[in-house]
């Protein structure tokens, strides 16, 4: 008879073979890519853009899945309780994972603790946008304008506690004014808003804002990048302005549920990051507005630490909470 200890070291050899097998094998099926916008929108942009290459990197189908709402919320949630697995990853944004755990005391996952960082994909500067026939031809008259205002001046947002809510804020701040935040529950009842004029402004995605602009359907009056976009290059920046603490932006970035292999976080991380250098890729995202990141997964790690200190920050000056 075999002594027991050496039955035991066999055994734990045939788990171990039969564990890396398993994880050779990876991906033997579909993978599901959940994103927390509606179809069409510029986070869905991203997602299928991304998501198509990526399924010839993998060769298997990665299948998007879109879970809209809460400003992201619902997918994020739905990642981060998914089987970690590898067949289950979400595109991520900065409302869901770096603001909402600052405005939700409720919130029902922990992203520093409950997601897996893989890359941040790609990043987008939003612009001040008005209706096209609002009184206010540039920035200057427009904060004139809303500090002089006997009431607060409408903000339109895509969600409470999004950025465009807390860049808002910020603006509101800068000028030493009044806001009204109008929370729509789509982005496309927010976009209608601003253009039939029902609001005086809102902060949205400069993917958005040149669709929107060159339609001349609105008015943009100044952007947040560090520089002016090439899509939008008669926008002045907040800086250029003299305000330059208006500065934030989106980051768009993939995780999988905390637990998931390292060896399969490795390969995702290493085949979208070949996926974001696909010279259809970078040009359809470019078009759209976005800048192009595929940072390492310890990259993506301090990023989401040091942007939630960021909009904590943000959200202690302003007291906004969601419950």
């Amino acid at each position: 008879m075999k002594p027991f200890f050496t039955t035991k070291l066999i055994a734990a050899a045939c788990m171990l073979a039969v564990s890396a097998t398993a994880a050779a094998a990876w991906p033997e099926q579909p993978v599901r890519l959940t994103v927390g916008f509606p179809a069409g929108t510029g986070p869905d942009i991203v997602a299928r853009t991304v998501g198509d290459a990526l399924s010839k990197e993998l060769g298997q189908a990665v299948v998007v899945e879109n879970k809209a709402g809460a400003g992201g919320q619902i997918a994020a949630h739905s990642v981060a309780n998914a089987a970690p697995n590898g067949y289950n990853i979400l595109l991520g944004e900065v409302g869901s994972i770096s603001i909402s755990p600052e405005t939700t005391s409720e919130l029902s996952y922990k992203p520093l603790r409950d997601l897996a960082p893989i890359t941040e994909a790609v990043r987008a500067d939003f612009v001040l946008v008005t209706p096209v026939d609002s009184p206010y031809p540039d920035l200057k008259s427009f904060m004139q304008a809303a500090a002089s205002h006997s009431d607060s001046f409408n903000f339109a947002t895509f969600g409470a506690g999004t950025p465009g809510h807390f860049g808002a804020e910020l603006l509101a701040e800068a000028g030493k004014f009044k806001i009204e935040p109008v929370h729509y529950r789509s982005t496309g009842d927010a976009v209608t808003a601003i253009v039939s004029g029902q609001v005086h402004g809102a902060f949205i995605t400069t993917a958005m804002a040149s669709t929107q602009i060159s339609g001349g359907k609105m008015k943009g009056l100044a952007i947040t990048g560090a520089k002016r976009n090439k899509m939008l290059p008669d926008i002045p920046t907040f800086a250029e302005q003299g305000l330059e603490d208006v500065k934030f932006g989106a980051w768009f970035a993939f995780f999988a549920p905390k637990g998931t292999p390292e060896d399969v976080l490795e390969t995702l991380n290493t085949k979208i990051v070949a996926a974001l250098k696909d010279e259809t890729v970078r040009t359809t995202l470019e078009n759209a507005g976005f800048g192009i990141v595929g940072s390492s997964r310890q990259q993506l790690a301090d990023l989401m630490v040091e942007e939630q200190k960021i909009w904590s920050g943000v959200v202690k000056k302003t007291g906004f909470k969601i419950n």
